[in-house]
């Protein structure tokens, strides 16, 4: 009595998960086939696809095996296909010409995912840090088109997590849900206010419960540079004017409307300049890290992660 299956016929053979991997010969084998076909000499066809005679001769025998016929006759006058392996090779024209569509067809993908590069960045790093970064993928990649979209840490994420941009750059404290992150540099805040304001002439720092209690120039909050003052500060900053950009906040304190909480980045020419005084303050640590971020378990790719490589040059 024949043995059946539950799904067909006696005889019939229900295919298991990866059985046809098993049972169809894998690509190189099938470009050698043609290769012998075409150039009747299987030491010929070997040089063709760049591998040795017996490494030839050992990979149609393991097919030969595989498929259960014969599909070549040796002889000292060179190679030529059995009837089973001209049949065998015409199917195998089929599936290599379906591979070369499949590779063409990738290709293309890839050509139009590195055609464009789109970011997002927090706006300490976009002003700050990005230009240098992207000035050197242009080098790389001359033919990519990048986008920048400055904003806060919070629109950063929306924009990752929503499919506006490929890439993203934050400086808070934490990492936005449904985001991977690698840090990619440390910065550190500062309190820095003009010359004539009071704290400027003061010989010794300022405690930290002064800081808490004084209305302060502020990033808007869902920026990195508030989240990590506010974590810092055990609470909520007072501030004395909200502004949606750094060099805002900066134009602000220089123009004498008060103290401000700035990066380290942003402020060193107008330091150096005495447009602005550092604040020395007691008690407090400022210190942040800045991260690359995507969405999660999608790690760049192709322009993203030429630019990701270049952040920790």
């Amino acid at each position: 009595m024949s043995r059946t299956d539950d799904h067909g016929p006696p005889g019939h053979r229900s295919a298991s998960p990866g059985a046809l991997a098993h049972r169809v010969p894998d690509l190189g084998a099938l470009e050698l086939l043609l290769a012998v076909a075409r150039l009747g000499s299987l030491g010929g066809a070997a040089r063709e696809v760049g591998i040795t005679q017996p490494a030839a001769s050992s990979r149609i025998r393991s097919m030969e095996r595989q498929l259960g016929v014969a599909l070549v006759d040796r002889s000292p006058r060179g190679s030529r296909l059995t009837d089973a392996g001209a049949l065998v090779t015409d199917w195998a024209r089929r599936i290599v010409e379906a591979a070369e569509a499949f590779d063409a067809g990738a290709q293309a993908l890839r050509d139009r995912r590195d055609s464009r590069l789109r970011v997002a960045a927090s706006m300490t790093i976009a002003e700050y840090l990005l230009p240098g970064w992207l000035l050197a993928l242009r080098a790389d990649r001359p033919d990519t088109a990048v986008s920048l979209l400055a904003g806060n840490s919070a629109a950063v994420a929306e924009r990752l997590l929503s499919g506006e941009a490929d890439m993203g750059f934050v400086e808070g404290l934490t990492v936005p849900a449904g985001l991977d992150s690698a840090v990619i540099a440390h910065d550190r805040l500062i309190v820095v206010a003009a010359p004539s304001h009071a704290w400027a002439r003061r010989r010794r720092p300022i405690a930290v419960e002064e800081l808490a209690g004084t209305p302060l120039i502020l990033r808007e909050k869902g920026s990195g540079t508030r989240q990590v003052l506010d974590a810092a500060l055990g609470g909520p900053a007072r501030p004395l004017i909200e502004l949606s950009s750094t060099t805002a906040v900066k134009a602000a304190a220089v123009g004498g409307a008060g103290p401000a909480v700035l990066s380290e980045l942003a402020v060193g020419e107008e330091l150096a300049m005495r447009r602005l005084v550092r604040i020395p303050v007691h008690g407090i640590a400022l210190a942040r890290d800045l991260r690359a971020v995507w969405p999660t378990g999608h790690r760049p790719t192709g322009p993203a992660r030429d630019l990701l490589s270049l952040t920790r040059g």
